[in-house]
C-alpha cells in the first residue's frame, strides 16, 4: 500500500476531542489525494477503534486499549462484518492497525500499538478456459460480450471499465488509455482481437459522443450482469467478478508468454511484488512444462560406474532405463544414474 505524506498536525490538535481530530485527519487525506476508498477504509478503522474507547481523548488512549480492541475484534469480530473467519479478522486488523499509527503519528503523539501479523495472502481464483467459453455461450446480448472482452483482454479493474470513455479508444494504434486508474495515474492497455471486433462493429452502427461511457453500468448494475451471466452459464456465481477475470488475464498473460514487468505496467500495479503472486498461481504449469521439457534431456549414458557400487550385473534381472540407456536393476523404483522415476 502506497504511503501518502499528510504531513504534520499543528501541535495544538491534541487538545481537541477524538471526532474532531478523526474529521480533520480524514480531510487531510483527501487533499493529500487518497483516492475514496483509502479515505473510507481509513474512516472506517479510526471509528471503529474510537467507538470501542468511548471517544477517549487521544492523549488518555494505552498500549491496553489497543490489546484489548484487538483481543476483542480476533474473538468476536468487527461489527457487520461481511465474512467471520478469522483470517479475514486478522487482515482487517493488520490494515487498521497501520491506519491507527498512522493517525497517531500524523498528531506527533508517540504510543506503542501492538503488532498484528500480516495473514498470508491466498492465492486469486482465476477461471479455466471452458468456464471463459461457457460465459461467452451464456451472453445474452452485445454488452455481455463486450464486458467479458474488455475485463478478460485488458485486465482492468471494475472502476476503470465503467470509466471507459469513447474519446479513451484508439481503434487504429489498439489502445486504450486509462485515465480514471488507480493512484490517478495513467496508463494504457492494449485492445485484444475480440475487443477489436466488438468495438469495431459497435462503432460501425453508430457516431458516440467522445465522452459517452463504454459500459453505461453501475458498479452494482455490473456486479448483477456478471452474476446473471454465471447463472446461466451453469458457473457457481461466487467465482465470477470482476477482479477474478482480471486475475484470470493476468495468469493467462503469463502463460502465453508476456513478461513480469509488462505485466505490472498493464496492471497498473505500483509495486512489482504485487503482479508476482501470479507466478505462484502458476507453480502447477511451470511443474508440468519442467518435466515436460526436461525429461530425458539430461541424460548420462557414459557414467562411469564406480567399481566399490553394487555391481547390477549381478542382479537376476536387468533392465534399460528409458531414458538414459543405462542397465538398473528390475526392482527399481528411480534409476540410480540420471534419477528419472521407472514406470511399472
Amino acid at each position: 500500500m502506497p504511503r501518502i505524506d499528510v504531513g504534520k498536525a499543528p501541535s495544538n490538535y491534541v487538545n481537541l476531542d477524538s471526532k474532531s481530530l478523526v474529521e480533520k485527519f480524514i480531510a487531510v487525506l483527501e487533499a493529500s489525494g487518497a483516492d475514496e476508498k483509502t479515505v473510507k477504509s481509513y474512516r472506517a478503522a479510526l471509528t471503529d477503534f474510537f467507538n470501542f474507547v468511548g471517544w477517549k481523548n487521544v492523549k488518555e488512549v494505552t498500549y491496553d486499549d489497543f490489546y484489548m480492541w484487538r483481543v476483542e475484534r480476533l474473538r468476536n469480530g468487527f461489527p457487520g462484518e461481511k465474512y467471520g473467519d478469522r483470517r479475514s479478522r486478522e487482515a482487517t486488523l493488520y490494515y487498521y492497525t497501520i491506519f491507527l499509527r498512522r493517525f497517531f503519528e500524523w498528531l506527533g503523539i508517540e504510543i506503542e500499538i501492538p503488532q498484528v501479523r500480516r495473514p498470508r495472502r491466498k492465492e486469486p481464483p482465476v477461471l479455466k478456459q471452458e468456464e471463459i467459453a461457457k460465459l461467452f455461450n451464456a451472453s445474452r446480448d452485445f454488452l455481455d460480450m463486450l464486458i467479458l472482452a474488455l475485463l478478460l483482454e485488458t485486465g482492468l479493474r471494475a472502476e476503470e471499465l465503467l470509466n471507459l470513455r469513447f474519446g479513451d479508444i484508439d481503434l487504429e494504434s489498439r489502445e486504450i488509455k486509462v485515465r480514471n486508474a488507480k493512484y490517478d495515474e495513467e496508463r494504457v492497455v492494449v485492445i485484444g482481437d475480440l475487443t477489436y471486433a466488438l468495438l469495431s462493429q459497435l462503432l460501425a452502427i453508430k457516431k458516440f459522443d467522445s465522452e459517452e461511457r463504454i459500459i453505461p453500468l453501475s458498479y452494482s448494475g455490473l456486479y448483477k450482469r456478471l452474476k446473471s451471466l454465471a447463472k446461466r452459464a451453469s458457473i457457481d456465481p461466487s467465482k465470477i467478478r470482476p477482479h477474478i477475470l482480471r486475475h484470470t488475464f493476468a495468469t493467462e498473460a503469463l502463460k502465453r508468454g508476456i513478461n513480469i514487468v509488462s505485466l505490472q505496467k498493464l496492471l497498473g500495479h505500483r509495486d512489482l511484488k504485487t503482479t508476482q503472486v501470479y507466478l505462484h498461481m502458476m507453480r502447477e504449469d511451470i511443474k508440468n512444462e519442467y518435466l515436460k521439457t526436461f525429461k530425458g534431456v539430461i541424460a548420462l549414458p557414459t557414467l562411469i560406474k564406480y567399481e566399490n557400487s553394487i555391481s547390477l550385473k549381478n542382479q537376476s534381472k536387468e533392465l534399460l532405463c528409458p531414458y538414459c540407456g543405462s542397465e538398473i536393476p528390475s526392482n527399481a523404483r528411480f534409476c540410480p544414474y540420471c534419477g528419472a522415476r521407472i514406470q511399472k
